[in-house]
């Protein structure tokens, strides 16, 4: 059976934003959807997010897919990277998330205490790559969070096919984004 994990983001829940949209249609589509509560999302730490999707997704394989959104992507991209010898999921949908520039200018002095736990040790790209077999990156022209930078580091790190779509914010409530079509159609490619 094939299944899709949605990883909602910072300050984020499974019912908000476009992921009950995107569960739905999919499973319109026979997929088996599930939407976890991350837990602390207003302080995400690292090692408990990554808890959290081991313990969820323990027998990954090639009907297994996976999108994140925001801090969600840095969720799944830790997860991929721990996962052992010869484990391969079928593809991953990256909704403005973080590569390798998390914007620090202008952050809190909490919310960079926050990130820098995110990355405090870079990521092993060549792990990560070896257990996805494509990765799809959607980004915003005037997102606030995420840099521009990032567009070419989810192509140059990931081989990603990265999509760039206009004045859609951080795709969030904020921004009146409850419909994602790209996300949609990137599970139904992948999954052919």
């Amino acid at each position: 059976m094939k299944r899709v994990f949605i990883i909602h983001g910072w300050e984020g829940y499974p019912g908000n934003n476009w992921a009950p949209w995107l569960k739905k249609n999919l499973e319109k589509k026979g997929f088996k959807v599930f939407t976890p509560a991350m837990l602390g999302t207003e302080k995400p730490v690292k090692s408990i997010w990554l808890k959290t999707i081991q313990d969820l997704i323990p027998d990954p394989d090639e009907d297994t897919y996976l999108v994140g959104h925001s801090m969600g992507c840095q969720a799944i991209q830790r997860y991929l990277e721990n996962l052992s010898q010869g484990q391969k999921i079928g593809g991953a949908v990256f909704v403005a998330g973080w590569i390798n520039d998390p914007m620090w200018d202008g952050r809190s002095e909490e919310e960079t205490k926050v990130i820098r736990d995110w990355f405090d040790t870079p990521k092993d790209y060549k792990k990560i790559k070896n257990h996805c077999k494509q990765f799809v990156s959607i980004f915003s022209t005037n997102d606030p969070f995420i840099s521009k930078e990032n567009w070419n580091e989810a192509e140059k790190e990931l081989g990603a096919k990265v999509i760039i779509l206009e004045n859609k914010s951080h795709f969030d409530d904020d921004a009146g984004i409850k419909e994602l079509p790209e996300a949609f159609e990137a599970i139904l490619e992948m999954s052919k």
